[in-house]
């Protein structure tokens, strides 16, 4: 199973780039080619896979996962000779929901050689409107950004490239079909309790997201596209979407009666499953939220993906944002967190290849954890570990898998006390043994530096094999600092505990 600590370069190193977007109803890939900064689409692939269909019980089918599995088979075709990195593959709402998601994602990435991220609904929400905001110039022009998926809906407000208010909804075409047209029949009954269920869902936003106000609306993915080609098709309007046009498609779909019977112009086959649930939260969101007309977007997530791809390599990093947004809502003493990073990369640089930690995925983790590793201890001292790895597990962080959050709030809260302490979360085998390392030399700088003297930067070199290091001093450097001395003692103890052996001279 491939690892999610990627082998990277910060200069951009790819020709060609791919995002994956495994969505709750489909499956998309697409392929870019990058010349001089810019993206040029080479291909598109998709595929109805509908996951979110067979979530039972909070688990997905055996038979859902197969499609998903069968349709990866084939992306992998495409990309098998792409480079870790140049590939980003997200995972949205049914795999958010999946309690069975990771037998799931342990199956594909065994088709792939790719790691599978799951993104957060917000994270979705915010890789959609750099999808949109890369592709559709407005000026200064604020937008609403509202794309509806098969298990969530995700709405932003933006100004140019940067989004303003975030959300995501858990509502979508694939899940309200369940709910409300399982059978196929459309009625003006089971369209309205669709509508007044999503409006019901969008209370929790609606006042904020008035508030905030907005200059043009736009709309995203399959529902959106659905309408806005059945409008074309039709000549119902010139300036995208109106109310007037989805009354018009509501009366279509209530003289058919029943998804197979549904002829419009314009509407794919393929969507005819969906297109009434996905046309009720449409109209609820227009109903909500005042919509006079809203236009569409091609762009969505997955072009959001490539672009942040992208980003991961330049300045444009907003994971780093984040990390600097963090140190400094949280106060944390950013000359120890400087002291602690350059200690901690210092120690990698020398075990990095004894300890296969060659990836920038692990140089990154352990950075963000060196500069983040006090983040709690605004709240209590004795626990600040455990205060700083549920902020970090809980926090909206942008730019962040679900995973890097996850393995960062790993490495906070094993920065301290207990070597063996862990989170309620899964890691593949590989990625937990890299975690324990990191966490090995995370503890090992902040000890070096538990006097906190500014500028005292302590110079060792390390040794490492299997389970085991070895740090070496400068002569009497130990002696002395008794109190380090010291602390190195208690660490050795500490990690017999997990089977590693730390030895120092």
């Amino acid at each position: 199973m491939q690892s999610l600590f990627l082998q990277q370069s910060h200069d951009f190193p790819f020709e060609k780039i791919a995002a994956i977007d495994l969505g709750s109803n489909s499956f998309h890939m697409v392929i870019a080619q990058v010349t001089h900064g810019q993206l040029r689409i080479t291909g598109e692939f998709g595929e109805k896979v509908q996951l979110a269909a067979g979530l039972v019980n909070g688990r997905l089918d055996d038979e859902s996962q197969q499609r998903g599995l069968d349709c990866l088979a084939q992306f992998a075709q495409v990309i098998e000779d792409l480079p870790p990195g140049s590939v980003r593959v997200v995972g949205t709402n049914a795999l958010r929901v999946a309690k069975n998601r990771y037998d799931f994602i342990g199956k594909a990435m065994d088709i792939m050689s790719h790691p599978v991220e799951i993104i957060a609904g917000r994270e979705e929400a915010r890789l959609i409107y750099v999808g949109v905001s890369r592709t559709m110039d407005h000026g200064d022009a604020k937008r609403l950004v509202v794309d509806i998926g098969g298990g969530s809906t995700e709405f932003i407000i933006g100004k140019q490239l940067e989004p303003i208010l975030t959300e995501s909804l858990h509502m979508g075409c694939v899940s309200f079909k369940q709910r409300f047209f399982d059978d196929g029949s459309i009625n003006k009954s089971n369209f309205q309790k669709a509508v007044t269920a999503a409006r019901l869902e969008l209370l929790s936003i609606q006042d904020d997201y008035l508030d905030e106000t907005w200059d043009v609306a736009i709309g995203s993915s399959g529902t959106v596209k659905a309408a806005f080609n059945i409008v074309k098709e039709n000549n119902w309007s010139k300036k995208g979407i109106t109310l007037k046009n989805l009354k018009q498609i509501q009366k279509v779909l209530f003289s058919a009666g029943h998804i197979d019977n549904l002829d419009l112009p314009g509407l794919k086959p393929e969507r005819k499953v969906t297109f009434a649930a996905g046309i009720a939260i449409l109209t609820a969101v227009f109903e909500c939220f005042d919509i006079k007309q809203m236009d569409f977007s091609n762009a969505a997530l997955r072009e959001g993906v490539l672009y942040d791809i992208m980003g991961r390599y330049a300045e444009t990093d907003i994971r780093e944002r984040t990390v600097n947004y963090m140190l400094n809502q949280y106060h944390i003493d950013t000359e120890q967190a400087k002291l602690v990073t350059h200690t901690a990369l210092s120690a990698l640089a020398q075990v990095k290849d004894d300890w296969n930690l060659n990836s920038i995925s692990s140089e990154d983790l352990l950075r963000w954890s060196g500069l983040l590793h006090e983040v709690g201890a605004g709240i209590s001292h004795s626990r600040y570990h455990k205060h700083g790895a549920y902020i970090i597990s809980e926090s909206d962080m942008p730019g962040f898998s679900q995973q890097e959050q996850q393995a960062l709030a790993n490495l906070i809260l094993r920065h301290r006390r207990k070597f063996t302490q862990s989170l309620d979360y899964r890691f593949t085998k590989s990625d937990q043994q890299d975690l324990d390392r990191l966490s090995i030399l995370l503890r090992l700088s902040i000890l070096l530096h538990h006097d906190r003297k500014e500028g005292d930067m302590p110079i060792f070199t390390l040794k490492a094999s299997d389970k085991s290091l070895h740090a070496e001093f400068l002569p009497e450097w130990l002696n002395n600092r008794p109190l380090t001395l010291a602390n190195l003692q208690r660490e050795a103890e500490s990690l017999v505990a997990d089977g590693y052996t730390l030895t120092f001279s």
